[in-house]
């Protein structure tokens, strides 16, 4: 055993860790091209079966290339003179120039075409649908080349939106991740008043992500999972959460044991024994539950499930693996300058410690009140917007895009240059375009030509369809546009129930309808696995009953706070609708970790003292490590915030304000109290159940 001690004790763990820091360089060039791939065009992530779909498809039977339409438009202080319009004619060739430098055009662009009120100026450049990172880039150099003095010029339509949206992630790799390290390097310093520690947990993380995003890329460049910006954002933030909870509750357990075990082997052992089995129920919670978005329609949401599993995984394995190491190899030292002696007693948290007494002594009171109050605010969930938010509003700062919409809607129909797509039969053409006009919204309707497009023009028929092309009242990516592109395909079915209506309206409006679907499906599912997770875990029954109950109660309180502060806070009260569906798994699935962080050690304390004592004693001395690891994991989130996109700010203030409300409140006071009331009930049908523990003392009320 002599001989072993030395091999376990030094030349395991620095094994471990080289070949940890050995694979991080390959790992991290692997990785580093994951946003090169990714795909964050809305059409590309519905399934086959929505109607948007099908007509694309059919589009391209009528044409020989797609193209992505970026609307140009010149907008001055009056009417624009001869002069005037002469100047724009010559930026429209110029812009025009340097899409086609770029390789970047598709087409022809249209001729400049007044307003009616002669104060503005509009022409299409149809852009290449193939793009990718480059459309940032093109749609800049034509902003560049678009000046006309006398006008303001704006460089709009969905080629212009777009690439005002894509440009948000430009910040993923970089300010996104300094902004999330630098949080938690913050508050790792203030909890443990050590310079090395937090060093040692943030590299476990960091190691963790570097390798979630070698192992993302692989399956994304096989075509295993689809990527796009706002899933690598969430999965990168989500590893350096998770690694450094997993790694707070590794480090509180093992200072811990070190104050019992003279050999820091030996404390770690124990410690791993110990920590091992609530990490990875944790970790297996959150696992499962993002996994059960591959059930989405959506194949953004079928993407961010893998990815943030795949993340969580090597979360679990680098802080049970390095972190255990490294902390092997510096012993006690790791925790200088105030370092865990042999034989100390540890300091007790006083406030978790007066929290406990408090629970204890009238554990009735503070149930009904927590529970209260969370209710309160899960009144207001109903009222949470999340009928879409229109591409133009999804970028923060009012960019060129979204004030280019604006000034088109001012001086044209705003839907001119991304019309809706009919695809009819030829032979019930006509009927169907005279329905599709008298819907209001529509500002007017036309076949496409095999030539010019003029009024006597006939409409190209391929395969006995023909396609028309409906321009809307309102921009394009507007709820009011999908609102009319809903009225557009019941009007037309009932003239030609064959007739499918598309385009980028189409495509938003059934990235809605599939959310709706997606959110009946998966939200049962979540709830299910994470029941059977937890029953596993606490070989209990009832006990997984009341957890989940509180973590569901808590994300209805959040969704109602939201409701009341989105408005206010960020200027809109509208939500993609995707974002309650990514706020509840992320927010259930996290929210049960600090409830197993809590029941675990609490099971293991019931063992020796009863359930009462027992759940008190797990508050006392997990509050401390838990409150950080959900500070740390709001922050995480929170930092999300830093990039321009309205539904990822979103999303920071669900899932931080969610994980800090199941933090002081569902854990610290609910779970507590619920489980001291319901007493040996709480583990029932397990062999706990048969500790018979003195009556609960009644509670003094004053005279």
């Amino acid at each position: 055993m002599a001989r072993r001690t030395p091999l376990l004790r030094w030349l395991l763990p620095a094994v471990v860790a080289l070949l940890w820091l050995g694979l991080a360089g390959p790992l991290g060039a692997v990785g580093a091209q994951l946003t090169g791939i990714q795909e964050n065009d809305n059409a590309a992530f519905l399934p086959d079966s929505a109607e948007s779909t099908r007509v694309t498809e059919l589009q391209e039977r009528f044409r020989t290339e797609d193209a992505l339409p970026v609307v140009l438009v010149w907008e001055g202080d009056g009417p624009l003179d001869a002069a005037t319009q002469a100047r724009i004619g010559e930026a429209l060739a110029e812009v025009t120039a340097v899409a086609e430098e770029a390789d970047a055009l598709a087409g022809e662009a249209s001729p400049p075409i007044p307003s009616e009120d002669g104060q503005a100026v509009q022409a299409v450049v149809p852009l290449r649908t193939d793009l990718g990172d480059a459309l940032p880039e093109v749609v800049g150099e034509m902003r560049a080349a678009d000046d006309v003095e006398g006008t303001t010029a704006y460089v709009t339509g969905p080629g212009g939106v777009f690439a005002d949206f894509a440009d948000g992630f430009a910040g993923i790799d970089g300010l996104l991740l300094l902004a999330a390290f630098g949080v938690v390097l913050l508050i790792l310093l203030v909890v443990y008043r050590s310079p090395l520690l937090p060093f040692l947990v943030i590299g476990t993380a960091g190691l963790a992500l570097t390798a979630g995003q070698a192992v993302s890329y692989v399956l994304a460049r096989e075509g295993i999972i689809t990527v796009n910006g706002q899933s690598q954002g969430i999965a990168s933030i989500l590893v350096v959460g998770a690694a450094t909870d997993y790694g707070l509750l590794l480090v509180a357990r093992y200072r811990e044991e070190l104050r019992t075990e003279q050999s820091p082997l030996a404390a770690m052992r124990t410690a791993l024994r110990r920590s091992v089995e609530p990490i990875l129920a944790s970790g297996a919670t959150v696992v499962l539950g993002v996994l059960c978005l591959l059930f989405s329609d959506l194949a953004s949401n079928r993407g961010l499930g893998p990815i943030s599993a795949v993340n969580v995984v090597l979360a679990m394995i680098a802080s049970l693996t390095f972190l255990p190491a490294v902390l092997l190899l510096l012993g006690r030292a790791a925790f200088w300058p105030f370092r865990p002696r042999y034989g100390s007693e540890a300091k007790q948290a006083g406030g978790w410690q007066r929290t406990a007494d408090v629970v204890g002594r009238r554990p009735g009171r503070v149930l009904a009140l927590s529970v209260a109050g969370l209710l309160a605010a899960a009144v207001f969930a109903p009222t949470f917007q999340a009928d879409g938010l229109p591409l133009s509003e999804a970028v923060r700062g009012n960019p060129e895009g979204a004030r280019g919409q604006e000034a088109l809607a001012r001086h044209f129909e705003a839907g001119s240059g991304s019309p809706a797509v009919l695809v009819t039969p030829a032979d019930t053409w006509p009927d169907v375009a005279a329905a599709a006009a008298e819907v209001p919204g529509v500002a007017a309707v036309a076949p496409v030509t095999d030539g010019p497009p003029t009024p006597d023009a006939p409409p190209l028929e391929v395969n006995g369809l023909v396609q028309l092309q409906a321009t809307l009242s309102d921009a394009a990516d507007s709820i009011a546009a999908e609102r009319t592109v809903a009225d557009l395909r019941e009007a037309v079915r009932d003239v030609e129930p064959d007739t499918l209506v598309g385009g980028t309206t189409a495509t938003n409006l059934d990235t809605l309808d599939t959310a709706a679907r997606d959110l009946r499906v998966i939200v049962p599912l979540v709830l299910l696995v994470i029941t059977l997770v937890l029953a596993l875990l606490l070989r209990a029954i009832l006990a997984p009953l009341v957890l989940l109950a509180t973590v569901v109660l808590s994300f209805a309180a959040t969704i109602g706070v939201s409701a009341l502060l989105f408005e206010p806070l960020l200027g809109t009260a509208s939500s993609d609708p995707t974002i309650i569906l990514i706020g509840f798994v992320f927010l259930v699935a996290l929210g049960i970790d600090y409830n197993i962080f809590l029941m675990t050690r609490a099971r293991e304390e019931s063992q020796r003292l009863g359930t009462r004592p027992g759940i008190l004693r797990a508050l006392a001395v997990t509050g401390g490590v838990i409150t950080s690891a959900g500070l740390v994991l709001a922050a995480t989130f929170g930092a999300l915030a830093v990039l321009p996109l309205l539904i990822l700010v979103q999303l920071a203030f669900i899932v931080g304000f969610g994980v800090l409300l199941d933090t002081f409140v569902v854990r610290t006071l609910v779970v507590p109290a619920a489980v001291h009331l319901l007493g040996d009930r709480t583990w029932w049908p397990s062999r706990l159940a048969q500790h018979r523990e003195p009556e609960p003392e009644r509670e003094l009320e004053p005279a």
